[in-house]
Order: C-alpha cells, then sequence, then structure tokens
C-alpha cells in the first residue's frame, strides 16, 4: 500500500505545480489557485516522503487500488480551488470530478462572466483526465482484464510496444500524439476565428472529449460552419484509439475493425438525422447535415458540446440522443460510454447465439480483428453490460427517490455513468444544466461519473471480500 499513498502524493504535487502556473498566468484568481497549491503541495510532499522509503514491488491487486485512488485523489485535489473560489462541497466536488472524468456537465451559471483563472482550470482537469484514461486504457485496464480489456492489449500494444522497443517509449509516443492533436485543434479555431484563450478551453476541452465550454451556449456560441465541421472532425480524433495512430505511424496500416465500425455508424446516424431535420422543413440541406454531424458526432464520442437544443428537434432525435449516450468511442481512446470493440463482439456473440438456435450442430467462433476470441473475454464483455445495466438502473433509481421526473432520473444517470454531459429535458438538457439538482443528486452523479470512468468492472471488485482476503493473503 506504501506505494499507493507514495504515487497519490506525487498526483497531488502534480496538481499543485499546474495551480501554481494557472495563479501565475492570472492574477485575478491568484490567490485562490497559490492557496491551493501550497495546500495541496504540502499534502503531497508529506505523504510522497513519509511512504518513499518503504515502497515495494506492485502486485496485480494493488493496481487496482492504485487505478480507483488516483482517479479519486484527482477528483478531491482538482475541487480545491472550486471550493476556495466559493463554491460549496458538493458543487466543487461535482465540478472537478466532471472534469477529471472528461464528462463536461456543469454547475456553473454564468460561465461567460466566470473569471478566467477558473475556466482554465475546468478545462486542464479535463485535458489531464483524457491523457489519463488514454494510459489507464492503454496500460492498467487491460492487465485488470475489465469488461474484456485483455483483448485490447492483445490487439494493439503487443506489436506496436515490440516496434517502440519499450513500453515508456510507447507511453511518450502516446502523450505526443495527444499533445500534437491539441495543438493543431488550438491552430485551427484560430485560423476559425477564436481568440488565443477561447481556442486554448477548446482545444484540451475537444481533444480530451469533455465538453467544457467558456460560454453558456457551448459551442453553439461560435455561430461559425467552419469551426463546426473543425470541432467535428477533432472529436471524432479524439475517439478513435491512440495506438490506432502509433500503428499508423510505425507499420503504415490503416486497418481497424474497431474503427470501421464506430465510423460506418457515424454515417448511419448522420444520414438519419439529417433526413429527419430536413424533413421538418426548417432546415436547408447542408445546416440539417452540420447540425447532424456535430451533435451525434459529441454524443457518441462522449464530449458532450452542443450547437442546439437537439431536444426540441422532435421525438425521433430525443429517443435517439438518449440511446447514442450509451454508445461512446473507441476503446483506448478519451471517450467515456460502452466503447465500440465492447459492442463489436456484442453483437457477434448475440449473432452467433440465434444461429445456434436454428443450426444447433453448429461450430462457430467468435473473431475480432480476423482472430479467434478467447470465451473468457466474451464473458468479460457480458459481465459489463449486465453491470453497466444494473448500475443503470439503480442510478436512475435513486434518483427518482429525489422527486426527480422519469426523464431527467434516467437520461441523468445514464449521461453520467456514460460520461458524456448533457441529459434530456428541461433541466439538464443541452440548454440547461446542473445547478438546480439538489446535493444528494450531485453526489450520487459524482458516484456514477466516478464510476464509468473507471470502466465500473474496477470499482465494482474493491467491494468484495474475496478480493481483500487475497490482497492479505
Amino acid at each position: 500500500m506504501s506505494f499507493v499513498i507514495y504515487v497519490n502524493g506525487l498526483v497531488m504535487m502534480f496538481f499543485a505545480a499546474l495551480m501554481a502556473l494557472v495563479a501565475f498566468i492570472f492574477p485575478r484568481t491568484g490567490s485562490i489557485f497559490l492557496e491551493s497549491a501550497m495546500l495541496v503541495g504540502l499534502l503531497g510532499l508529506l505523504l510522497a516522503m513519509a511512504t518513499a522509503s518503504t515502497l515495494r514491488q506492485v502486485s496485480r491487486l494493488h493496481t487496482f487500488i492504485l487505478t480507483t485512488s488516483v482517479w479519486l485523489t484527482a477528483a478531491f485535489v482538482g475541487a480545491v480551488p472550486f471550493y476556495i473560489f466559493g463554491f460549496s462541497a458538493v458543487d466543487a466536488m461535482f465540478e472537478a470530478m466532471s472534469g477529471v472524468t472528461t464528462t463536461g456537465s456543469t454547475i456553473i451559471s454564468g460561465l461567460d462572466k466566470t473569471p478566467r483563472g477558473i475556466l482554465i482550470w475546468r478545462a486542464m482537469l479535463q485535458s489531464i483526465g483524457g491523457v489519463g484514461f488514454i494510459v489507464t486504457g492503454i496500460a492498467l485496464l487491460p492487465i485488470l482484464k475489465v469488461g474484456g480489456m485483455q483483448l485490447f492489449r492483445t490487439e494493439s500494444s503487443d506489436k506496436d510496444e515490440k516496434e517502440l522497443t519499450s513500453a515508456t517509449k510507447f507511453a511518450s509516443a502516446t502523450l505526443i500524439i495527444y499533445a500534437v492533436l491539441i495543438f493543431l485543434c488550438f491552430l485551427i479555431y484560430l485560423i476559425g476565428g477564436m481568440n488565443f484563450f477561447d481556442a486554448a478551453i477548446h482545444a484540451m476541452t475537444t481533444v480530451a472529449t469533455g465538453g467544457f465550454s467558456n460560454y453558456d451556449a457551448s459551442f453553439g456560441y461560435f455561430q461559425s460552419a467552419f469551426l463546426q465541421w473543425a470541432c467535428t472532425g477533432f472529436m471524432i480524433l479524439g475517439a478513435l484509439p491512440f495506438v490506432y495512430y502509433i500503428r499508423i505511424f510505425s507499420r503504415g496500416t490503416f486497418k481497424s475493425e474497431q474503427v470501421a465500425t464506430l465510423l460506418f455508424s457515424f454515417a448511419i446516424v448522420i444520414f438519419l438525422t439529417t433526413v429527419w431535420l430536413i424533413s421538418t422543413g426548417d432546415y436547408a440541406v447542408f445546416d440539417a447535415l452540420r447540425l447532424a454531424a456535430f451533435n451525434v458526432v459529441s454524443i457518441v464520442t462522449t464530449t458532450g458540446y452542443n450547437t442546439s437544443d437537439y431536444v426540441a428537434w422532435g421525438p425521433f432525435a430525443v429517443v435517439a440522443f438518449f440511446v447514442l449516450t450509451a454508445v461512446g468511442g473507441c476503446t483506448g481512446s478519451t471517450s467515456g460510454g460502452v466503447k465500440t470493440m465492447r459492442w463489436i463482439i456484442f453483437f457477434h456473440a448475440l449473432r452467433n447465439q440465434l444461429k445456434g438456435l436454428y443450426s444447433p450442430h453448429s461450430v462457430t467462433k467468435i473473431r475480432y480483428e480476423g482472430a479467434i476470441i478467447d470465451p473468457s473475454v466474451v464473458s468479460g464483455v457480458i459481465g459489463f453490460f449486465t453491470v453497466f445495466l444494473i448500475s443503470f438502473g439503480a442510478i436512475a433509481l435513486l434518483l427518482t427517490l429525489d422527486g426527480l421526473d422519469f426523464q431527467t432520473a434516467t437520461s441523468g444517470a445514464l449521461t453520467a455513468l456514460a460520461n458524456v454531459g448533457p441529459g434530456i429535458g428541461p433541466i439538464i438538457g443541452p440548454s440547461g444544466n446542473f445547478a438546480e439538482l439538489s446535493d444528494f443528486v450531485k453526489t450520487v452523479l459524482c458516484a456514477a461519473m466516478y464510476l464509468g470512468r473507471l470502466e465500473i468492472v474496477t470499482i465494482y471488485v474493491l467491494l468484495t471480500a474475496t478480493f481483500w482476503r487475497e490482497l492479505h493473503a
């Protein structure tokens, strides 16, 4: 456990350094961030110094604790500036948890008038959370075999790590790609007419598929077709596996069943949504296509930006966007949700099950990326879907206990668990926020965001008595 505490201490010191940087750049909120940096940095230093001399080799079971504790520490530490700024403890934690999990839900009304230091801190939390989840998805979750994630390690990192000679270089390449995408997005936004601050905020939160904006109107503040198409493209880039980019540069291959499936799904849903918008008679063809593409991609990639209140598009849009909330981008990306890889395996398994009904003596193997999948992977995926649905139902039920209507409770539970951001309905829909909700509801949603970002099963493992018996064995 000493290693777990040591790493969490280092994480706190890292956040303290970022707070000091924000204090230097934005003097209006300088005292808030300096005070936060001193508090967080001192505590992190004490934890690291107290455990540095007792470090031991980390077991697989300790990895579970390390993975879950680091994200919780990041959220608590990230909440400190919000609390000192004047948020309640629950609101500060909600905003920080939404940031580090790249969910994008917010309790802030009047973003246009909020101090720049607070706005940049929100964006930085999402940027850190985005790259943090890439590293978690590539390095830790496959080892923990969470919901079939071991398949992702087999699929991606075996060959690519050999080509890059070490896991360290592999991780470094991932971080470089992430930084390059943010920089390119920043430049494109500047070219499209954003000022320096707006471009920085939205570049970080676009590639991180987080969706925090510094305007109440979200990305709809920018009435520019160029900027909206650019954002659509970079949201897609953030939702692709980062090992896919490494594979392109190292082996020159673009083949990926997961990527092809995601892009094909985008094309189908965007087409149907565009046709629906045109049929209403309110939109021209290219306007309908732009609106459909931006908002569909934003929800599927779990970014959560919006350019209009898609709930007002009619019943088709309401149902479609509710369903899309759970889809998610690719495994090994910054996106939340169920993930494309799991959907592929789930439908392959379902097809084989249906085939067995009319051809019971046939023996078929489930394949992914051309390779036969181990039955344990399929079991992991089915188990993940089961736990996801049970968690969704339980969270929605808890929200109704506070008096929320069915639409708000179900969409709130799903958007938090899938780390999307906006829900459905007049309260938490794309034109609203989460400020009106009670502290109880916000606390439940914080837990749901945390649960979803850690792939659900990781957290539940820690709640079993078997885990703790094996840990102390």
